[in-house]
């Protein structure tokens, strides 16, 4: 049995009886000794006395592999979006106790970050990759609580989901219009050949102008029009919002002008 030098031989003997030639059994209670020593960190070996307290308590139902997984990280995924912080704690540590890996744990909570919180609250990103590398660097169990702070965040924070749905139209737009012709005046043109048959021409750098700003076309002409992401007013998204207007505006004024200026030419 793995880290069984963990526990006294009288300790083993008492799981392998209580396994009763069930493996899946002992490891699970392997497991729930082992974490019961590291988080009262108890001397090595655990007496049996100690694998008699575990014993007596209800070890968590949870299937690392089974059904019981996907139910469980779904209700952690679900009460961090539905704002829960109790509710994700919860489901969090019931996942911990259960012996899933926290690294597993971690991925989910940055594709949280990402799908649910997203641009409402730009941190929230920072943070669950923070807490990855906190856990990678401290181990058990003092890296659970990296783990934990963050869902507590993530809990908390303002969702969007805006550029989650925005990305994907902009797949299915890929995928409906797959070879579409890049713009000439935005490809690139690293030959002579290139640049006299008009790559690159027409080009303006964005930065030569007032604003670091110019009207130009980006998308290819079929898609000329799209807009995919609509900012939310949800925590900073709010700001994005606002800098995207002041974009639109400008733009338009751009063009106003410069169509003002060839009707007066």
């Amino acid at each position: 049995m793995r880290d069984a030098g963990c526990v006294s031989r009288e300790g083993v003997d008492l799981l392998v009886e209580h396994a009763q030639g069930d493996a899946r059994r002992a490891l699970n209670t392997l497991e729930a000794v082992l974490q019961h020593i590291h988080a009262s960190r108890i001397p090595h070996p655990a007496s049996r006395d100690v694998v008699v307290g575990v014993l007596e308590r209800p070890l968590p139902a949870y299937d690392k592999s089974g059904e019981q997984h996907f139910n469980v990280i779904s209700a952690l995924h679900k009460a961090v979006r539905g704002s829960d912080v109790e509710g994700s704690l919860y489901w969090l540590a019931r996942m911990l106790a259960g012996g899933e890996d926290p690294l597993y744990i971690a991925r989910r909570l940055v594709r949280i970050a990402a799908e649910d919180v997203g641009l409402a609250d730009p941190r929230a990103m920072t943070l669950a990759l923070a807490a990855k590398d906190a856990y990678h660097f401290l181990g058990s169990p003092e890296g659970e609580l990296a783990l934990a702070e963050t869902v507590v965040y993530l809990a908390t924070a303002p969702k969007s989901n805006r550029v989650y749905t925005a990305f994907a139209q902009a797949m299915a737009a890929a995928a409906e219009h797959p070879a579409e012709a890049v713009p000439l005046h935005i490809r690139n043109a690293p030959t002579k050949l290139m640049e006299e048959l008009g790559y690159g021409a027409g080009y303006k750098y964005a930065h030569a102008f007032e604003h670091a700003y110019v009207p130009q076309d980006y998308l290819p002409e079929a898609l000329r029009g799209a807009r995919w992401y609509e900012p939310s007013e949800m925590g900073y998204e709010k700001t994005i919002g606002e800098r995207m207007e002041f974009w639109k505006q400008l733009k338009e004024r751009l063009l106003r002008d410069a169509g003002s200026g060839m009707r007066e030419g």
